[in-house]
């Protein structure tokens, strides 16, 4: 603290009639001369005025006293009448003023010193000098700063208002009011409390007045009599070029001290408050991101320094677990948005281990409402998180021994229950992967019969040594196998011995189990358990999973059993066929399959020719060998052993379970019965030939239930045989028709050897310039006996018949070949789209045969573009990327066609080597008629056009169809609205040749 003299020279009273003034010291200035008479001339005078040639003297009625220096009295200046002198002088010159205004009646204007140089009259400068310095007094007077000056030997010169209240209030008097005393004095002289500080403040304003130092400060307490106060004391000098003297502030900082004691008491609460918990406060600044202020829990939590995030503060975000940053970056927006946060996310440790955090906090706002500072806690919830983790797979632990149990209760076969056990471990266990495997003694290996989740192609690249069980192996499979035990990787990506872990982590798994399925002796298979989590498989999940690999394996028990009791009496002993009563109940089941799925059913009766013959003259045997023969004919080509019966000695029924068109059925019957006739049955060591004759019934034309279904095939069978027919429909307006779609496939058979087919090219016209862009080849049948066949009538034959494919080769080779003809008769060439068939892109000589068709001209791949139906491309999805690939590879173009008619996938529609989207017509034509329709086909063209790919309408019949599709930015249109498909040499003259004279 300041000595107490300090305080009382800041507590002098002034005059309250002029605030703030500056008083000349005799210590500051020197004596000054006046005249010795009333008249003289220019040299004895200090100054005069001139007007003519009146000369006047300038002085103050006391300028005939001077001392005996011939100077004028005066008295020394003390302390109590400094300011009354200064009202003295400044009185005398107001006066001189006016008495040389009388004189000279306003005459005068002009005043010249002994030299004759012109000079403003004395009282003019001293108005000025006084209106100066009241000007800054008023200024001083206006701060609430106590201010004094010092000269440059410390004595006080003039102080402020504030200065004299201070006094005022704090009942100290001093009748000097400390002008004319020496600061430097008063501050070297202290002596008792807080001296120490007053020797600094003389050291300090020495400084400055001698420029040794450009300022100087220093904080102190002040007790009055009535409060205790803190005071900041400011030295400055007067002038910055030499020292002249100083200026002395003491500033009252009581309140922010005091607002600064509180903030530290708050700080210190809060800090204590903060460091001694466990969850992390922060304070993040809106702007810089800034870390204000983080808690030392962050250390302990994070495992990162608090330094680090100060020093760096996008450290903080960059611990987030690399899964979960996105999520939380959105959570983070939502919540400035909302005006709170909460949500939780995942940290990694410098030393890899992963905790979760709950992130609670809301945005402050400054008195403006602008975001400043980002505030709240985060709180370390691994351990609820880890409890919460483990409840829940336990739960869907649970939930898959419940579903499970249910199966087994219902379940018929074995398939059935491996299939149905993997699928509900996927979808109510949420594992990632799962499947089932039985142990084949003989092979030593463990072979998979069920699946399902993310297996693709895993056991296509999985090493044989996963499923091996011989002793010695290093697979999991065979250790719990042989082991009798499940066998757990709780963490794939740290094990470096782990077969195919590169596979797994591609698959996102990064634990799996592996339980055995035991009978009362031996393990009969295995159930194979595949999870996302690191450490999914602990103990209290392993219990309920070997309870659930118990019921399996009860199951499977139960259905052997069941199985071998009801086998002989569903099916046939000799043949392992269902006989006619299982038979019937599946037809009965496909039936009702077939009406939800909108289509027909077929149940054909086959009859073996001169079997009997066989029978008797070979012997039982012979004939049991033969009927065992035809059931592994029949089983190999049908492919599905339940769409088979032995429903007589001679007599076996098949079921076609799926039927689009009947024509289709009856060429597969020849087929087969032409296939059937070529096959050698080995009997006795010598070979026979077999012929059948067939009975077909269709579902539902033919019968509603299977029984009725049954007896109808039975008796066109009956009929077939007594006719002489190889086979025969129940309806014999179904088998006229069947006749009539045989005659006309021979028909198309012909037109493709004699070239009665033709191409007729329909326009693709640009939307918003009106100018032909392309065009699409079209096939038509010319045939000579009718003319053109509608193509709705013979395509349909063409696919069913497989003739579609070298139909397609032709209309390949054609529209190239007219391209290039095109350009060397110097027309307007454009690309030409041609349709590609499934059977062609399934073909795996396709592809050479587009690269063999575009070989004949450089040209000819840029004028060929194919256009591949949505549901060809989705019937394959990575056999039809690689190929549309090549054929992009080639120059070629390729368009989807018919696009939203199939179930094709975004995700893979990205992945498409397509450049050109058409929209099917069937949309074209909803788009005048509903919103939705109008909505479907412009978030068509939005998609097409966020590919990159262009996008053409089919269909378009109406300018308001074209109107809509040039508003929606679609690209190019085709349909009748422009051009219907025109015969190549229309088309060349319509749209390829250059107008006359052009």
């Amino acid at each position: 603290m300041l000595p107490a003299a300090i305080a009382a020279a800041e507590s002098i009273r002034l005059p309250a009639a002029n605030k703030m003034r500056s008083v000349r010291s005799p210590l500051v200035e020197g004596p000054t001369k006046a005249p010795t008479g009333t008249t003289g001339s220019d040299e004895n005078t200090g100054g005069g005025l001139r007007r003519g040639r009146t000369r006047l003297l300038l002085g103050s009625p006391d300028s005939g006293k001077t001392t005996p220096t011939g100077s004028p009295a005066r008295r020394p200046l003390a302390r109590g009448d400094a300011n009354g002198e200064v009202s003295a002088l400044i009185a005398v010159v107001q006066a001189a003023g006016q008495r040389l205004e009388g004189l000279t009646a306003g005459e005068v204007d002009t005043a010249a010193n002994r030299d004759g140089s012109p000079f403003l009259p004395r009282h003019v400068n001293e108005q000025l000098r006084y209106s100066e310095v009241a000007k800054q007094a008023a200024i001083l007077n206006a701060l609430p700063a106590h201010i004094a000056l010092l000269n440059s030997q410390g004595l006080i010169v003039s102080v402020n208002e504030a200065w004299r209240r201070f006094a005022c209030a704090n009942a100290i008097q001093d009748p000097g009011h400390a002008i004319g005393l020496n600061y430097l004095e008063i501050c070297g002289s202290a002596r008792g409390e807080g001296s120490s500080e007053a020797h600094r403040v003389a050291e300090g304003i020495r400084s400055v007045l001698y420029g040794g130092v450009k300022s100087y400060s220093i904080e102190y307490v002040c007790n009055s009599p009535t409060e205790h106060r803190c005071f900041m004391l400011t030295v400055t000098p007067l002038a910055d070029d030499h020292p002249n003297g100083a200026v002395v502030m003491h500033l009252d900082v009581t309140a922010a001290r005091r607002t600064e004691d509180s903030l530290r008491a708050s700080d210190l609460l809060f800090r204590q408050m903060a460091e001694n918990i466990r969850d992390v406060f922060f304070l993040v600044d809106a702007n810089s991101h800034r870390m204000v202020y983080l808690s030392p829990a962050y250390e302990e939590i994070w495992g990162r320094t608090c330094e680090s995030a100060y020093a760096h503060p996008d450290s903080w975000t960059e611990a987030i677990h690399p899964d979960d940053r996105a999520s939380t970056y959105a959570k983070y927006k939502n919540g400035m948005s909302a005006g709170k946060f909460q949500y939780e996310y995942r940290i990694v440790r410098p030393d890899g281990s992963i905790r979760w955090i709950e992130h609670r906090g809301f945005p402050v706002h400054d008195a403006a409402g602008k975001i400043v500072r980002i505030t709240g806690v985060a709180e370390d919830i691994t351990e609820r998180k880890r409890a919460e983790i483990r409840i829940k797979r336990l739960n869907r632990v649970y939930a898959v021994l419940t579903q499970i149990n249910g199966l087994i209760v219902r379940v018929q076969d074995r398939g059935e229950l491996f299939r149905e056990a993997s699928r509900i471990a996927v979808e109510h266990g949420e594992f990632r992967m799962a499947w089932i495997g039985i142990v084949d003694t003989e092979a030593g290996l463990v072979k998979p019969v069920a699946s399902a989740g993310d297996v693709r192609n895993f056991f296509e690249t999985a090493p044989l040594m996963i499923t091996q069980t011989k002793p010695g192996g290093h697979g999991l499979v065979g250790r719990a196998v042989r082991a009798m035990t499940p066998v757990i990787s709780n963490d794939v990506h740290s094990d470096p011995q782990r077969p195919m872990k590169r596979e797994l982590v591609e698959r996102g798994i990064n634990s799996f189990a592996v339980i055995p399925l035991l009978d009362s002796k031996q393990t009969i298979g295995v159930l194979a358990l595949y999870a996302t989590e690191v450490g999914a498989f602990d103990e209290h999940e392993m219990r309920l999973l070997k309870d659930l690999a118990g019921n399996i394996s009860l199951a499977i028990d139960h259905i052997d059993n069941r199985e071998r009791l009801g086998y002989l009496a569903l099916h046939d002993v000799l043949t392992g066929l269902a006989n006619r009563n299982l038979f019937l109940e599946r037809v009965a089941q496909c039936m009702r399959s077939a009406v939800s799925g909108r289509h027909k059913l077929a149940v054909l009766l086959i009859d073996l020719e001169r079997f009997k013959n066989i029978n008797d003259s070979l012997g039982q045997a012979a004939g049991d060998a033969l009927l065992r023969q035809v059931a592994e004919w029949l089983t190999l080509n049908v492919g599905d052993a339940n769409l088979l019966a032995r429903v007589s000695a001679d007599h076996f029924a098949v079921m076609l379970p799926e039927i689009k068109e009947e024509g289709t059925l009856a060429r597969l019957v020849e087929k087969a019965m032409e296939a059937f006739l070529n096959h050698q049955f080995r009997l006795n060591d010598a070979v026979f030939r077999i012929a059948f004759k067939v009975g077909v019934a269709l579902f539902p034309d033919d019968g509603a239930d299977a029984d009725t279904l049954f007896k109808h095939a039975e008796a066109a069978l009956k009929k077939a045989k007594a006719s002489g027919d190889r086979y025969l429909f129940y309806t014999q307006k179904m088998s006229e028709a069947v006749a009539g779609r045989l005659t006309l496939e021979n028909q198309l058979r012909h037109a493709l050897d004699k070239e009665e087919f033709v191409l007729h090219y329909q326009p693709k016209v640009n939307l918003a310039s009106g100018k032909l862009t392309s065009a699409e080849a079209l096939i038509r049948w010319n045939d000579p006996r009718t003319g053109l066949v509608p193509p709705g009538r013979f395509i349909p034959v063409l696919e069913e018949t497989g003739l579609i494919y070298e139909v397609g080769r032709w209309a390949l080779r054609k529209a190239i070949e007219d391209y290039l003809r095109w350009r060397t008769a110097g027309l307007a060439p454009v690309r030409i789209a041609v349709n590609v068939s499934p059977l062609q892109l399934r073909h795996r000589a396709f592809i050479a045969e587009i690269e063999q068709a575009i070989a004949i001209d450089a040209h000819a791949a840029a004028g060929l573009e194919l256009e591949i139906t949505e549901g060809m491309i989705m019937e394959d999805v990575k056999h039809s990327i690689a190929s549309l690939q090549a054929i992009r590879a080639m120059g070629v173009t390729i368009a989807i066609d018919d696009f939203g008619t199939g179930f094709s996938s975004l995700g893979y529609l990205s992945k498409l080597p397509v450049d050109t989207l058409k929209i099917d017509r069937s949309f074209i034509m909803d788009m005048t008629a509903a919103p939705e329709g109008l909505a479907l086909v412009s978030t068509i063209i939005n998609l097409a056009h966020a590919l990159k790919l262009k996008v053409v309408a089919e269909g378009v019949e109406t300018e308001e169809q074209s109107r809509l599709l040039r508003l929606l930015n679609c690209d190019e249109m085709q349909g009748f609205l422009f051009s219907k498909p025109l015969p190549a040499e229309i088309f060349e003259a319509r749209y390829l040749t250059p107008p006359a004279g052009g």
